[in-house]
């Protein structure tokens, strides 16, 4: 099954250690859920994790973005082709890359953003789940 994983996740699942990421991060090992994103996508946790908390929270981990970025890439497939913009819009702009490639593939959307929690119904009249695990 493929899947698309916001920033917010992906912070807890590679850098926060989040428990609650544990069977998440089994079936990406496992190969049992393909994460794919864009290029825009790794941008855009590289910005966050230039963020002061995040850095710190790093830092006592004895990581650095490197690091992370690494992560991020051995786990993810990547969609170089930039989706088109979906039907349905994103009240926060910065998440509308989410929206866009979980329409153009198909894929469930995992997030804990509270802008895309609300396209729930929205999406799923276009074949996307929004789950937070």
């Amino acid at each position: 099954m493929r899947i698309v994983i916001d920033t917010n996740i992906a912070l807890d699942l590679l850098v926060f250690d989040d428990p609650s990421c544990a069977a998440l991060l089994a079936a990406l090992q496992a190969g049992e859920l393909q994460w794919i994103a864009t290029p825009a996508m790794r941008d855009e946790l590289a910005r966050v994790l230039s963020y002061r908390l995040v850095a710190e929270r790093l830092a006592r981990k004895g990581r650095d973005a490197e690091h992370v970025l690494a992560a991020f890439d051995r786990h993810v497939q990547p969609m170089q082709e930039v989706p088109p913009r979906a039907l349905c819009l994103c009240s926060d702009p910065d998440d509308q890359i989410f929206v866009d490639l979980a329409v153009a593939q198909r894929a469930r959307l995992l997030s804990k953003d509270r802008a895309l929690l609300e396209m729930r119904k929205q999406l799923a009249a276009l074949g996307v789940e929004v789950a937070t695990q």
